[in-house]
């Protein structure tokens, strides 16, 4: 793996991410793809939006189909027939979730299957070992992540553990082979909850063991929008800047913008899957509930700047009608209006940065998508952070 900052503005940067199937522009948005599959859409509905790079989960894709079944099928990219680049999480944030089925100590997590109850071991080694199998061209080390809030000493010593464990982790990559015949990379996970001294200490501690790329994690669990924003800039702060900064699990398109001002390259998050499932939309004026009844007899795109392929063929009543009716359509639809939407979103950030303009473009963005401004924009979504890791 290759990274290359090809031009920045203040904090913000656009560069080139490249990997075994392909390189990636950043800022880059991947979409959800937790069980192998971004729900409701193909791997070609994904190309024609412009996806590049999507995610997929070591805790559920262990559980099932299983690393032998698809290990078997040459890897997660033959598996799913994605063959553009893969990032696997560890699966430290599904254990985290499962607070009441798991147990953690100094060699790793021993948790209950959310499926059937059965008991299951990770450790640092045993999920390189699983990543290794699914075949991902960026794999996670395993970290533990902290709730919000939580005390200071429970803080520093879930750092320490996942440093600890990223070392392992680092050291498992090292005396391993990657099973397909092409490279794989490593990021670490930076932790330390909310606190300024643990984040730096654990930034630090990761650089030092020299990881393809770094990752910030433990945010978006219900930390105040200024308190991320502010933990954020303190992590990219100590990413080397010729690394890759991926912010895990954030988020909302105001999150997005404000991360990226801070010098985050990569991102992933359910809302915009998740959402479209419900039937609330993403526009360049703010969020759409298109079950609302006033749609009913709007023939009009849901977005009449968007050229999707939603936005293009069909109306805000059509899309409406195939929610109350519950035709399959009507997800599908607004899942490839949504992922085209945060796709643009960074796509337009990466060309404003370019061109010395994001920052400006950057504030007009926010003003047009949240009604009051900026800050009671950024107010007003401190409490809707959704992370792409829960079960």
């Amino acid at each position: 793996m290759a990274f290359t900052v090809e031009q920045t503005e203040g904090g913000a940067r656009a560069g080139i991410l490249s990997t075994s199937h392909g390189s990636v522009n950043t800022p880059v948005f991947m979409p959800v793809g937790t069980q192998g599959t971004v729900k409701s859409v193909t791997p070609g509905e994904l190309t024609e939006i412009g996806v590049r790079m999507v995610l997929g989960n070591t805790y559920h894709l262990y559980l099932r189909p299983g690393t032998d079944v698809i290990s078997g099928a040459g890897g997660l990219h033959r598996f799913s027939g994605w063959e553009k680049p893969i990032l696997t999480d560890s699966g430290g944030f599904q254990v985290y979730s499962l607070s009441k089925l798991r147990k953690v100590d100094d060699d790793g997590v021993t948790f209950q299957s959310h499926l059937d109850g059965s008991s299951h071991r990770f450790t640092p080694e045993g999920t390189v070992g699983i990543q290794r199998a699914l075949g991902p061209d960026v794999m996670m080390v395993l970290d533990e992540c902290t709730p919000y809030p939580c005390d200071r000493g429970y803080a520093g010593i879930a750092n320490k553990r996942t440093v600890e464990w990223a070392g392992r982790c680092l050291a498992e990559f090292s005396r391993s082979e990657g099973l397909y015949g092409y490279e794989q990379a490593i990021f670490g996970i930076i932790q330390g909850s909310v606190y300024p001294e643990i984040r730096k200490d654990s930034a630090r501690a990761l650089v030092g063991m020299g990881f393809d790329g770094y990752a910030i994690g433990g945010l978006a669990v219900g930390e105040p929008g200024g308190l991320m924003y502010e933990t954020i800039g303190i992590c990219t702060n100590e990413i080397p800047a010729g690394n890759p900064r991926y912010l895990m699990g954030v988020g909302t398109p105001a999150n997005i913008l404000e991360a990226i001002e801070r010098g985050v390259d990569m991102f992933d998050c359910v809302l915009p899957t998740r959402n479209a499932r419900n039937g609330m939309l993403f526009t360049g004026k703010g969020p759409m509930a298109i079950t609302n009844a006033r749609h009913a007899g709007e023939h009009v795109p849901v977005d009449e700047t968007c050229g999707c392929y939603c936005c293009v063929n069909f109306t805000r009543a059509y899309l409406r009608h195939l929610f109350n009716v519950r035709e399959i359509l009507g997800p599908t639809l607004a899942t490839i209006h949504n992922l085209w939407f945060y796709h643009s979103l960074v796509a337009g950030a990466r060309a404003h940065i370019l061109d010395g303009s994001f920052l400006s473009w950057k504030s007009e963005k926010l003003k047009e998508m949240e009604p009051g401004g900026r800050e009671s924009g950024a107010r007003r979504q401190s409490n809707q952070h959704s992370s792409r890791r829960v079960l």
